[in-house]
């Protein structure tokens, strides 16, 4: 079947789409009349806050909501089909096959406990697309050409034997598989690092191009919505508030939420040396259960007029652009496009060497994972996930960990706090040596030494309130006091992390990602450390709840002089927040530098392509600048390449790279580099 449209008119024709939520508190209008077309092979891209209708609107699009939830009006034609009329028989016809869906959570979507060689093979069979080898055969490539190290073996596996951005990868090989004329993406890349990002919207590119396929991304991310996107629609409040060409509505926003969104987001190729706080939008979104008569950004918004008390339509603003705006209905241009640097920004000075013992010290960390042996006298191997790392942390500094997924960042950060115990090299903190030491013995030093996860979610009790467990580690410790003494902790600890007191009485289920983040962070500072290691904390986070996170971040740091390890793979935030970053490549440190230094001038290939890959928010820019593609696929952490383990994939790799492991060299002052031609491309 092609992907094609095989009739006149869009493939895809939204009109006035209302659904709601009914629920006892009233009725939620989570999309408020948006209408829309896609025509075939169109990219359209959709962005807006966390709670602003984006993945609503895509789950209507295919009607996947159950109660209680309800589509009350509108029209949605897949084909000329009205896809709100269709029989369930009709819709499981569509469903992966016309009109495919890349969801945010993997876990949600692929079965726990079925291989991902059944899970990919069935969906291709449903629909009569391929018999049982090519089915398989298929699946194999798809898993190879979404960057999935060892494609055969990993066919083979269960979903929960994948990291989240692995994970992702075979979410998007089953929405590929069937070649679909409509993939709807609601926030594919979240959990992906640089490189695999890069990879994943060239592949979208790719069927959009090779197969006539529309694609309709969702993201919060303008950067990806620049790199794929050809037209874009903005959504606030359950409203689309703007929709024109990406080019025009990034380099020219004609809505004040637009504009605030645009700011909100830290730019690679626009940071000023020392500012740490981004600018954030204020406020919060109107109560959905009850919106606002007049714009409903008005609260928000800093252009706001008289006129803004009146609901205003969405019109056209300027040929092939519509707006939602009372101040720009006239044609005209918001006043100002790009705002000064923040007046709040704090200066930091380049950490120096401090004459006492470093916080943290490491040195040959290793760690590695058994694996099952595949015969009762076959070789056990081991999964390479640290493999000799050395790197110092002093106090009130922050460090930053990136590289690509399955590198060793989060292994290496659950080593440093404990969760894992080393296979060898020493851990030193605070004068401690923690390498092989009992838990019992680790125990005073957790007060000192905390963590925040990258899955809010996961980490947080569920079946406990707010108060629990923000007093559970004060209890643990033996920190309680009386009652009211313990009250009055966890009041000070949400207050900390912008958070009204009276939310301890509910469960983490009655909160926003950002909202839940904050908690953990509030949990983290509970016992009052002086080192947190923060692993991914904004990775599923919209750009504002990502901006206000930062700045609570770097608010606490200077409030109470802590020190961040920070794993990230936003690598524009890394450079906003970290005074030193550490580039992890397939269980080694490659290179060591001050950000500033080493964004300006990388010594290592491999940082060199992370830096390429990362999308700006710019479209012409971004469909301008050229890429570094990193050719070939990582190397197996079973089985690492002797010598330098990049070198197959390295532009200037020599004989010398497959023999000698090259050491980690300084090259400039605080800048190292493990390349035995560093600099050198």
């Amino acid at each position: 079947m092609s992907a094609q449209n095989t009739g006149p008119g869009p493939i895809l024709d939204v009109r006035d789409l209302r659904t709601q939520f009914f629920t006892d508190a009233g009725v939620v209008r989570a999309v408020d009349g948006v209408t829309f077309t896609v025509d075939a092979g169109e990219t359209v891209g959709i962005v807006g806050e966390s709670g602003s209708g984006k993945s609503v609107t895509a789950l209507s699009l295919m009607r996947l909501l159950d109660e209680p939830s309800r589509i009350v009006g509108g029209e949605v034609r897949f084909r000329g089909a009205d896809v709100l009329a269709m029989s369930e028989d009709e819709l499981r016809a569509i469903r992966g096959d016309g009109i495919a869906m890349v969801f945010q959570d993997p876990m949600t979507s692929l079965n726990p406990v079925l291989r991902i060689a059944r899970q990919l093979v069935e969906i291709m069979q449903a629909h009569g697309r391929f018999d049982g080898e090519q089915a398989r055969a298929r699946a194999i490539s798809l898993l190879g050409r979404m960057g999935i190290t060892a494609p055969q073996r990993a066919i083979r596996s269960y979903p929960h034997q994948f990291s989240g951005g692995m994970r992702q990868r075979v979410m998007l090989a089953m929405g590929f598989a069937n070649e679909p004329a409509l993939l709807i993406a609601d926030e594919p890349t979240t959990a992906l690092d640089v490189t695999i990002q890069a990879q994943i919207l060239d592949l979208m590119v790719e069927l959009n191009r090779d197969f006539g396929a529309a694609i309709i991304l969702i993201s919060h991310a303008l950067g990806v919505i620049a790199s794929v996107c050809r037209r874009v629609l903005v959504m606030y409040a359950g409203e689309v508030v703007e929709e024109g060409p990406t080019e025009q509505v990034l380099a020219s926003p004609r809505h004040p939420y637009t504009w605030a969104l645009i700011n909100a987001v830290p730019r690679i190729d626009r940071h000023l040396p020392g500012t740490r706080r981004l600018t954030t939008i204020e406020g919060a979104p109107p109560d959905p259960l009850a919106m606002p008569s007049g714009c409903r950004f008005a609260a928000r918004c800093p252009f706001r007029i008289s006129k803004c008390d009146e609901h205003p339509p969405l019109d056209e603003v300027a040929p092939g652009r519509k707006a939602r705006c009372w101040v720009t209905k006239g044609n005209e241009a918001l006043p100002q496009a790009s705002p000064p640097p923040p007046t709040t920004a704090t200066i930091r000075p380049k950490s120096e060497k401090s004459a006492t013992e470093p916080l943290l010290s490491v040195r040959g960390l290793v760690k590695h994972f058994p694996l099952r042996r595949d015969g009762l006298f076959a070789p056990r191997k081991v999964v390479h996930a640290v493999d000799g790392v050395d790197l110092d942390v002093e106090a009130g500094e922050t460090v930053g960990l990136v590289g690509e997924s399955g590198c060793g960042k989060s292994t290496f950060a659950r080593l440093v706090v404990r969760i894992h115990e080393p296979t060898a090299g020493r851990i030193r903190f605070a004068g401690h040596d923690i390498a092989q030491a009992s838990a019992s013995a680790i125990r005073p030093l957790r007060r000192r030494l905390q963590m925040v996860f990258q899955d809010p979610y996961a980490s947080l009790n569920p079946r406990m309130r707010v108060a629990e467990i923000l007093s559970e580690p004060l209890r643990f410790h033996g920190l309680t006091g009386t009652s009211a003494e313990t009250t009055a902790r966890v009041d000070e600890l949400l207050v900390s992390v912008g958070l009204n007191p009276k939310m301890a009485t509910r469960f983490p289920h009655e909160f926003s990602g950002g909202q839940r983040q904050r908690i953990s962070i509030a949990r983290a500072l509970a016992l009052n450390p002086d080192f947190i290691v923060a692993d991914e904390p904004i990775s599923s986070l919209d750009v504002n709840i990502q901006a206000q996170v930062i700045n609570l971040l770097v608010d606490l740091q200077e409030k109470f002089q802590l020190t961040y390890l920070f794993i990230a793979h936003d690598l524009a935030v890394v450079r906003h927040i970290c005074d030193r970053l550490v580039v992890f490549y397939l269980g080694k440190v490659v290179e060591i530098a001050p950000a500033e230094d080493l964004f300006m001038r990388p010594l290592h290939p491999y940082t060199r392509y992370l830096i390429s890959a990362v999308p700006i928010p710019d479209a012409d820019a971004e469909r301008r600048r050229k890429r570094l593609p990193l050719v070939g696929e990582p190397p197996s952490a079973v089985d690492p390449p002797s010598g330098c383990r990049f070198r197959t994939r390295c532009p200037i790799a020599q004989d010398i790279c497959a023999d000698v492991p090259p050491p980690l060299t300084p090259h400039r002052t605080g800048h190292l580099a493990a390349c035995h031609f560093a600099g050198q491309f």
